[in-house]
């Protein structure tokens, strides 16, 4: 069993940022990725960002070049550093960990970019 609590959300103005956090029960080395995902009112969760176990990080276009998902190993948590935030960044954001056997997620934290 993995239990994930995200923090970090809340309200910023466009352009500004925030820094996400996911912390986990266990070492985040165990698990073969770690995504962030978000999911905006009325819409499907769709995938943000993810690091695998060897480190290898990938992003959704929308994303790419204004967001940052690092690991800490120490303290078992995983961020989303989020730059140059728009409304349409406006979601819930939930952390997934992910395995061969099952997937855990987070309950999620909210984030509103206001224009």
């Amino acid at each position: 069993q993995v239990q994930l609590v995200e923090s970090g959300g809340g309200l910023v103005q466009a352009g500004g940022s925030l820094r996400l956090s996911c912390e986990a029960s266990r070492s985040v080395f165990t698990a073969e990725a770690i995504d962030w995902y978000r999911q905006a009112s009325g819409k499907q969760r769709e995938l943000v960002a993810s690091i695998t176990s060897s480190g290898s990080t990938i992003y959704s276009y929308s994303v790419k070049g204004r967001f940052a998902i690092t690991r800490d190993n120490v303290n078992n948590t995983v961020y989303l550093q989020m730059n140059r935030l728009k409304p349409e960044d406006t979601a819930v954001y939930f952390c997934k960990w992910h395995s061969t056997r099952r997937d855990y997620w987070g309950q999620g934290t909210q984030v509103i970019v206001s224009s």
